[in-house]
């Protein structure tokens, strides 16, 4: 099996002026491949500290595949930093410049001088023709090695990556298998908790297992590499339902399942409608109920100040009986370093239950952490 890495080109990356997500769409659809992504990394417009580092890289990978750096201008230095690697010139070709000179005129533009610049490719280098854009893209090759330029416009570049890139990439490494991976969404129980009772299958070599703990939520990535889609399915349920016997109602969804749907969808499932009061959460909580789109859940209010616990529940019980809601849910956040704090209300027809929480992490996190805590315990509460 093949390894890669990605490496980002752009001194914007580096000075937080642009985020970073063609490493993210390369790293999924190569591991879709069946290639091991190692690293990523990122390194500003210069021609030799990008050099120094494609030789770097080349010591290690079997494919590389850079992104960005081949537009027009003086600071797109990928292709003299690609043929200073390899120990090559630039040379020009007049069918790129052509091709250039083509997609302008569709347009009704005229390409500018300074846009030959994208008709030089290393010497050696495959060209790409770029059928969604201006800048070409090119492949070195070098023994079993490959290195990859695309454009760094994400558009482009997961066009060409798809219909040029991964194509060749199957061809040449003979790529059959396939790597799936499966998220399983927790609430309701720590990283540390949870690791305890499944730490048995993260020492797994295939499939993998691994945490990633988040604000109150905690994910089970398993991960499975397999000759066919089938098998790797076949690896990760045998996998998952074990973990399932082991961890039960605190796996609340997989993959893009998010905690909100759920808890509406169980609500509807049982004739509930709801509504929410919220303090000191810029209005979270609504705004993701609102956002998973479902008729049960029918508005929300953000109070002005701080609450105490007693009046939280008095306003939740006016806000329930203004709507009609089945169910009222409210939370009000008091932010603190190191000793933030939530009060919960929830109204059902059955009772009133209010709870007080504590949380340790950054205050800037506090709003979504309680918000996560207070779906997962209207999620328990109602569970059927």
């Amino acid at each position: 099996m093949p390894s890669a890495e990605i490496i980002t080109i752009g001194t914007e990356i580096l000075l937080g002026e642009i985020v970073d997500t063609n490493s993210a769409w390369l790293a999924r659809k190569l591991r879709d491949l069946n290639i091991d992504v190692f690293r990523t990394s990122t390194v500003g417009d210069n021609v030799s500290r990008i050099a120094e580092i494609i030789r770097e890289t080349l010591k290690r990978a079997d494919i590389i595949i850079t992104t960005g750096g081949l537009g027009p201008t003086i600071d797109d230095p990928t292709r003299e930093a690609v043929a200073l690697a390899f120990d090559v010139q630039t040379v020009y070709l007049p069918e790129l410049w052509d091709q250039i000179v083509e997609r302008m005129q569709r347009f009704g533009r005229t390409p500018t001088e300074n846009q030959k610049r994208q008709a030089f490719v290393p010497q050696g280098a495959l060209p790409i023709k770029n059928a969604v854009g201006t800048a070409p893209a090119f492949i070195m090759e070098t023994g079993t090695k490959c290195l990859i330029a695309l454009p760094g416009v994400p558009r482009e570049m997961e066009y060409l990556a798809e219909n040029e890139i991964f194509p060749y990439l199957r061809k040449r490494y003979d790529l059959r298998g396939v790597i799936k991976a499966r998220v399983l969404h927790t609430a309701g129980m720590g990283e540390s908790v949870i690791d305890e009772h499944i730490g048995e299958f993260e020492k797994l070599s295939n499939p993998t297992v691994g945490l990633a703990a988040h604000y109150g939520v905690v994910d089970i990535r398993i991960t499975a590499k397999a000759l066919s889609e089938e098998e790797a399915d076949r690896q990760i349920a045998k996998i998952e339902s074990a973990i399932r016997q082991k961890l039960g109602h605190v796996i609340y969804g997989t993959d893009d399942e998010t905690l909100e749907a759920v808890v509406l969808d169980t609500l509807a499932s049982l004739g509930y409608t709801l509504t929410v009061i919220e303090a000191g959460t810029g209005g979270e909580l609504a705004r993701r109920l609102a956002g998973a789109n479902r008729p049960v859940f029918l508005g929300g209010q953000i109070l002005p100040a701080l609450v105490e616990k007693q009046a939280l529940a008095q306003a939740l019980a006016a806000q329930k009986q203004a709507t009609g809601a089945s169910i009222g849910l409210g939370i009000a956040v008091m932010t603190a370093t190191g000793a933030s704090q939530a009060e919960f209300a929830l109204i059902t027809p059955a009772a009133t239950i209010t709870e007080t929480r504590g949380y340790g992490g950054h205050p800037k996190n506090a709003a979504a952490w309680a918000v996560n805590s207070a779906l997962d315990w209207l999620r328990n509460a109602v569970k059927t």
